[in-house]
């Protein structure tokens, strides 16, 4: 731990913090099958069941709350739905309290589990309590979208007193001014350790985002006091800026590792050919990579290297994208099979994930859907990929799918020089300079509202 404060301190200007002060007060039948068919049968099934109730929970989600798919998916990794029932009585039941169907996408959206609550025994009580103090519906409504967990907390008290601080919190902002939490807690309870670390967190300038999830948890740094007042010091001292959320990642991580952990995973590091400057650059790009085991970081090095990258190569990967670090050996391994499944050679992959190292962790999915739309629709050939490998970190819908509508539309009309550009040329560049280039440079008056109207339509045409 010395070793990257010390780091910290020679590459970080800490001056504009030095004016924070940070208190320390502060069951089984036999079967009549053999038993691997049986297996295999009863698996299919299941996997059959969940595909299905997948399938089911993503219509649904779209359907009822206007979600995009690719939230409702996420949503759907977390909570699964059977039927409709239950979830249409949790949103009966937020609409007849006021709240507005934006309000609602954010509630699910952040807390889905909500969803699978039972709306008459368990919600209908909770939202009835807050009122009865005093609430208005509209206060309850942005009160309870901010921070959509109180919900999810037992008894009357416990909730009274999270709604209280997310509401002081959000007034004291408000009126732009710092004001102290002033609650009386049991002294040295989890409570009033949250309370007075989520102050000492917001006087720094930790966002109102991040405190209300430190909050809410029970599993954070916040409901320390000791441990905490020297973690905080040492992320201080790094540098980190309180108002990212690297911040309290950084946090997370100095609060639970002890420094000679922290120091062993450094040396590993070191024996793999990092410099300590390295590994604090790395560090501040994703202060969660020390959470990864000395083991875990030399076999994904040495996976790395399984996939014929040279080692100053896998070294330069890990450097710019640390995350990586946290994909399993079959997940690299699967990622390589995809691209060569697409056509890619084992060096065009090394070349694609030297420049664009997200795509190691890239679900299969995306990685074909992406490749296959500028590949196979588009007719860009496979090497562009491999030079500007970046496209397919890009939204497909935002992005890709309205600027090539445009690109098509102009190439169905046989204009002068409306022959395929570069795919570079019409992905890389910002909206402006895309539409500058492809849209309002045109002297037809009438095709440009047409070509707008065709980038702002956001769907793939027919």
């Amino acid at each position: 731990m010395y070793t990257l404060i010390l780091h910290g301190k020679r590459l970080v200007q800490l001056q504009k913090w030095r004016h924070l002060r940070v208190s320390v007060n502060l069951l089984e039948k036999p079967s009549p099958f053999p038993n691997s068919f049986s297996y295999a049968t009863a698996t299919d099934a299941s996997l059959r069941a969940g595909r299905k109730r997948l399938n089911f929970s993503v219509s649904y989600l779209v359907a009822s709350l206007g979600l995009t798919k690719e939230v409702a998916e996420s949503i759907s990794r977390k909570v699964c739905l059977v039927d409709k029932g239950n979830p249409d009585s949790v949103l009966s039941l937020l609409r007849s309290y006021a709240f507005t169907d934006s309000q609602i996408s954010t509630i699910v959206t952040d807390y889905p589990q909500l969803l699978i609550a039972d709306a008459e025994k368990s919600l209908a009580p909770k939202l009835q309590f807050l009122l009865s103090r005093g609430a208005s519906s509209s206060e309850l409504a942005v009160i309870v979208s901010t921070v959509p967990k109180i919900l999810g907390k037992k008894g009357d008290k416990t909730i009274s007193i999270y709604y209280d601080i997310v509401k002081e919190i959000i007034e004291a902002d408000k009126s732009s001014k710092f004001e102290k939490l002033c609650h009386s807690f049991p002294q040295g309870s989890n409570l009033e350790n949250k309370i007075r670390n989520v102050s000492v967190l917001r006087e720094l300038g930790v966002p109102q985002r991040v405190l209300f999830s430190l909050l809410i948890s029970d599993h954070q740094p916040v409901c320390g006091k000791e441990n905490f007042e020297e973690s905080l010091k040492k992320v201080v001292e790094m540098g980190f800026d309180p108002t990212t959320s690297k911040f309290v990642e950084a946090l997370n991580v100095v609060y639970r590792l002890s420094d000679e952990t922290i120091e062993e995973k450094v040396s590993v590091c070191k024996g793999l050919g990092f410099s300590v400057g390295d590994v604090w650059e790395m560090f501040k790009k994703w202060p969660c990579f020390l959470n990864n085991s000395e083991k875990k970081i030399s076999q994904t090095f040495e996976t790395l290297k399984k996939c014929g990258l040279p080692e100053d190569e896998v070294l330069s990967l890990l450097k710019k994208f640390p995350q990586c670090i946290n994909a399993s050996e079959q997940k690299i391994l699967n990622t390589i099979e995809t691209f060569q499944d697409l056509g890619f050679s084992r060096d065009e992959f090394a070349m694609i994930a030297m420049r664009f190292p997200p795509c190691l962790i890239l679900s299969a999915a995306t990685v074909k859907k992406k490749t296959e739309f500028v590949v196979k629709k588009m007719n860009w050939p496979l090497k562009a990929v491999v030079s500007t490998p970046a496209v397919l970190g890009y939204s497909l819908e935002k992005r890709t799918v309205p600027r090539c509508n445009v690109i098509k539309a102009l190439m169905s009309k046989r204009l002068p020089g409306s022959e395929l550009p570069p795919m570079s040329s019409v992905l890389v560049c910002t909206n402006e300079e895309f539409l500058n280039r492809y849209v309002r440079n045109h002297e037809d008056k009438e095709l440009v509202p047409e070509l707008m109207a065709i980038f702002t339509r956001g769907h793939v045409s027919s």
